[in-house]
């Protein structure tokens, strides 16, 4: 039988993995709940609570699941608790609204705004995307900035439907607030080996930023387009993945100048 446990008051903390925190929230109004399947263990002496099995910390549209989870907090004066930390292990997964991460362990400072998620099979996915790492999540909340670390890779489909791709040593992406009130993607960062792959194309280089808004990408550092045999080479390229298509600039490196290598008959009527 599930263990169903309502937290209102004593838990109100602001558990919000996936909306900046823009207003003050009263306990009334959106108070924590934690309910689990096997046992909530109340540890006065750790000042700690832990969920065990099927485990669950709701707050408004915002949640996180695990097989245990163990939320830190601190006395206040009377009978109030201020929650400062959630852990969570084991099959983690986090939600809001149309988003999900998941992972092995996540944990949550509440007073830095700061989730870290680390696993295996670390993903994030949403409407639009699908965010991959090898190291680990790093989640600022209250400026909604996601950063992967290690093994970076982000999928999006285009207009055409077709899955391009961006993979890094690092990807940050900032989100923003679209009509709707959903947080959707605004910029992406990358940093390290850097490659876009769309169907026509492989871009290669040292740096790139993505406007999701205008759905172009930019490159910087001893840059490399590619389409099949055909390949140029320059410092800058910037990419428009609505039109497929690149321009190259040469830089200082360079002399200034950017370099073509062409197959003849290995693509018909087509060019990078």
């Amino acid at each position: 039988m599930k263990l169903l446990i309502f937290l209102s008051v004593a838990f109100c903390c602001t558990l919000s993995f996936a909306q900046a925190q823009q207003k003050t929230v009263t306990p009334l109004q959106n108070p924590l709940e934690i309910t689990a399947d096997e046992s909530l263990e109340w540890q006065r002496d750790d000042k700690i609570f832990v969920a065990r099995k099927n485990a669950m910390a709701k707050q408004g549209p915002s949640s996180v699941s695990a097989e245990i989870l163990t939320a830190h907090y601190r006395e206040e004066k009377g009978s109030g608790m201020d929650i400062w930390k959630v852990e969570a292990e084991k099959n983690v997964v986090i939600r809001s609204q149309e988003s999900a991460a998941f992972g092995d362990q996540a944990d949550y400072d509440l007073q830095k705004g700061l989730a870290i998620m680390t696993g295996q099979n670390l993903r994030m996915e949403s409407p639009d995307q699908t965010l991959t790492a090898r190291t680990r999540f790093e989640y600022h909340v209250q400026d909604g900035r996601v950063k992967a670390l290690g093994g970076a890779k982000i999928t999006r489909k285009n207009i055409n439907g077709h899955g391009d791709t961006l993979e890094a040593d690092e990807i940050s992406a900032l989100l923003q607030q679209n009509e709707k009130g959903q947080r959707v993607l605004k910029t992406l960062e990358a940093r390290g080996h850097v490659v876009i792959t769309t169907a026509q194309e492989i871009v290669t280089g040292a740096y790139g930023i993505y406007d999701a808004n205008l759905n172009k990408a930019t490159l910087t550092g001893n840059v490399t387009i590619r389409r099949g045999q055909n390949l140029l080479q320059g410092e800058k390229a910037e990419v428009n993945l609505n039109t497929n298509v690149s321009r190259i600039f040469g830089g200082s490196a360079a002399g200034g100048r950017v370099r073509g290598v062409f197959y003849p008959g290995s693509e018909k009527n087509k060019g990078p």
